[in-house]
């Protein structure tokens, strides 16, 4: 479960840290339940995956990972994952190697201030990569916030490298936001915001600048999103909730079509990537040793994910795709159980922004 972002005037209390807790506490009982009702979570396929098999399920190993919020599938190291934590964690992002779990690069970043609440992570054409501090617990309350950009090393090998600084602000003003995507053809940033009716895509300007504001500006309306990630060839954008995720045709810088993506039944659903080749979805969540889990895409549809849904290689439930009547009543089942918690996710929420 996230903390609470930093911010003027307002500090931590005891009280929002033991909501945290209990939050991510009911979160982890849910995934349990779920998993009688026969919806199996990821975390013990996530374990005993073959160590030898690049962008297969895999547990984070890393101690210092304990929120993680976002992934990227490398471009020029295969199997290796760009992740980092949420909050109050300093200007880190690890390199996780899908084959065993470890990080085998840590990069701090040098030149980008205090980072607040960094919620998602993404690989340009260009080669660079993007962080998005964009989170903002308090419910907008920002009036800007951060994009960071490094070259991807290429050694993997602990590091300090000098980090682009970009401020964004958005036209129709401060909003909260988890999602943030790098379109792999044009290297055009998008951010998809979220709050409890939903959330919307905006697209940043044809290049960023760092020695002025960047305006995003709405261009379509989307779900609750926590995180996601547009396919190698550019012609799908898929974004994940706690709950499900969707996929949409991409053409010409919008939305399409939209389609039910399979999606596996997490804890803290936090974020997705595809695999560096296009074949495959990675889905992560938070909390120490997280798993991360990949679900196959339809080979018939080119590389994209269609609505039938593929097949985890691990073998472990997944939302969104078809099934006999039984194991519709058992996810049907299982959902109304997430829903109860998504009430209790919120209702606690709103407590910490009026605290």
């Amino acid at each position: 479960m996230r903390s609470l972002p930093r911010h003027p005037g307002l500090r931590l209390s005891g009280v929002f840290a033991g909501v945290s807790t209990v939050l991510l506490g009911v979160s982890t009982l849910l995934v349990g339940v779920s998993a009688l009702l026969g919806i199996s979570a990821p975390g013990a396929s996530a374990a005993t995956a073959d160590d030898q098999a690049p962008d297969r399920n895999f547990t984070i190993r890393d101690p210092r990972i304990t929120e993680s919020s976002g992934l990227a599938a490398s471009r020029a190291h295969p199997g290796v994952y760009w992740t980092h934590n949420d909050s109050d964690d300093g200007p880190y992002v690890y390199a996780v190697d899908s084959r065993t779990g470890e990080t085998v690069a840590t990069i701090t970043l040098r030149g980008v201030g205090d980072p607040r609440d960094v919620e998602a992570i993404s690989v340009g054409p260009d080669g660079d990569v993007y962080v998005g501090d964009i989170g903002d617990n308090l419910g907008g309350s920002w009036d800007h916030v951060w994009i960071y950009r490094f070259p991807e090393p290429e050694q993997l090998k602990d590091a300090t490298v000098r980090a682009t600084q970009f401020t964004v602000k958005y036209a129709d003003g401060p909003r909260d936001a988890e999602a943030l995507m790098v379109d792999p053809k044009t290297g055009r940033v998008y951010i998809a915001s979220k709050n409890e009716d939903g959330g919307g895509l905006y697209e940043g300007p044809a290049r960023l600048t760092a020695t002025g504001t960047n305006v995003f500006r709405r261009i379509g309306e989307v779900p609750w999103v926590t995180d996601g990630a547009f396919s190698p060839d550019g012609k799908e954008l898929v974004l994940r909730s706690y709950f499900s995720a969707r996929g949409y045709a991409w053409k010409n810088g919008r939305l399409g079509a939209d389609h039910r993506v399979r999606a596996p039944i997490q804890g803290q659903a936090e974020s997705v990537t595809y695999t560096a080749d296009g074949s495959a979805l990675m889905f992560g969540s938070e909390g120490g040793e997280s798993g991360v889990e990949r679900v196959d895409l339809d080979k018939d549809s080119g590389g994209s994910s269609s609505g039938s849904g593929g097949t985890s290689s691990g073998g472990s439930g997944a939302a969104g795709g078809p099934g006999t009547d039984a194991e519709e009543g058992k996810v049907t089942v299982g959902a109304v159980v997430l829903v109860g918690a998504a009430v209790l996710f919120f209702g606690f929420k709103r407590l910490r922004r009026k605290g």
